[in-house]
């Protein structure tokens, strides 16, 4: 509960943040141009899950060393994942200037300007993921929830004062690099005791059979919260375009109010299976506080969903309102979604990656099927959500009497 609370207050300041910032691009930019910039938030967040899937493997390893007493490593383990970091960052940068014509022309955005800027801030916010994995893993989560809710403070402040100027688009894609510039540096300042260390060499192959895990089962939920964006910005007309940007961002209050449980859920569990003890009663803890957190966002969102419209946008978004529970819906269902996905992932269990995928295919081809207007958007987001959350449920249900340390053992690669 201490640590949840920790990483709560971090996550509700960085969860605030975000919507600042998508309040202010929304009002200064209006529906059209914010559609704009809504469509390229949601490809910085597909294009960062190789940040996500850094900090699970790192958060896996250095708890894994954790429980086990062997902390010498941690150094060598920071500097070497930086190093390796380093040549793909780089090429990423080559492809978004190659790929920024196409790409412009798909979203149908004004000028390919901005995906520049939009590259350089996804290549930056994967190494991030260093320090963020590291303390993660060690449950440092006083300095990571200050890690979380600095840069996004970063990012706000620095979009108003871009935007202000006249950057438009191009000014909301700086605010992104800023901010992981910032967060990158403060996290790596939160790590300098162990910095000082000289760290033994440790052997870092093992996490590559978990690395291929964290990719499924990051990209997955992440393009559960992007995926529609992106349909919904080449579908529908721009001003509804729009509107569904900014019902998503709504959505996602409701994954960042809950966010902290699944960071704290994560070394927990690998912590209880390598001390051989059975993790069920932390999974449904989480669980619990999930879902009370998320009952209180949905009942503000039931009661006055036009006022939480206009705080965080407009009068010129009243066309969400109506929306607005039911988005709330998915940014529950997608919460827990991530909470099972979080736990099978902690005990290394395979099998929930094809169920995730269908349930990722099943949105798109919904999309794709029924687009009409934003509420089929909607509607066909919260049905194929609602399904994969029952499934991967009986998953869990199924696999938690059969869970013992053997099944969750490590593996050594040859």
């Amino acid at each position: 509960m201490r640590q949840n609370l920790v990483l709560f207050v971090g996550g509700l300041v960085a969860g605030f943040g975000g919507f600042v910032y998508h309040a202010i691009a929304g009002r200064i930019l209006g529906p059209a141009l914010y559609g704009e910039v809504a469509s390229l938030v949601a490809l910085y967040t597909v294009g960062g899950v190789v940040n996500l899937i850094l900090i699970l493997v790192l958060a896996r390893y250095t708890a894994t060393l954790e429980a086990r007493g062997d902390t010498s490593g941690e150094r060598y383990v920071i500097l070497r994942t930086l190093q390796v970091l380093a040549l793909p960052a780089l090429a990423f940068l080559v492809l978004a200037a190659i790929l920024s014509l196409p790409a412009a022309a798909f979203l149908n955005l004004r000028s390919p300007l901005p995906l520049f800027w939009l590259g350089a801030a996804i290549a930056v916010f994967w190494f991030t993921a260093v320090p963020r994995g590291v303390l993660q893993g060690t449950q440092r989560f006083t300095a990571l929830s200050l890690n979380l809710s600095l840069e996004l403070i970063a990012r706000t402040s620095l979009v108003f004062v871009l935007l202000k100027v006249g950057l438009a688009v191009v000014g909301g894609m700086m605010a992104l690099l800023g901010g992981v510039v910032f967060a990158f540096a403060i996290g790596m300042y939160g790590l300098r005791d162990v910095l000082r260390v000289h760290g033994s060499r440790v052997p870092l192959r093992s996490m590559a059979s978990f690395a291929l895990t964290a990719s499924a089962g990051t990209l997955g939920v992440i393009l559960l919260f992007n995926l529609d964006v992106v349909l919904a910005k080449h579908y529908l007309p721009e001003h509804d375009a729009g509107i569904y940007g900014g019902l998503n961002k709504i959505g996602t209050i409701v994954y960042y109010l809950t966010l902290s449980v699944s960071q704290v859920l994560f070394p927990r569990v690998v912590e209880a299976v390598h001390r051989n003890a059975h993790p069920g009663r932390i999974l449904l803890m989480s669980a619990g506080i999930m879902a009370a957190l998320g009952a209180c966002a949905l009942l503000v969102f039931a009661v006055v969903p036009g006022l939480v419209v206009n705080v965080l946008f407009t009068s010129t978004f009243h066309d969400a309102a109506p929306y607005v529970l039911r988005i709330g819906v998915i940014g529950l269902g997608i919460s827990l979604v991530n909470l099972l996905v979080q736990f099978l992932m902690a005990v290394h269990d395979r099998l929930f990656v094809p169920i995730l995928a269908g349930g990722v295919v099943l949105l798109g081809l919904l999309i794709v099927v029924f687009h009409q207007d934003v509420g089929e958007v909607v509607n066909s987001v919260l049905a194929a959500v609602l399904l994969l959350l029952a499934t991967l449920t009986a998953r869990v249900l199924l696999l938690m009497p059969s869970l013992t340390p053997e099944m969750v053992a490590e593996e050594v690669p040859a």
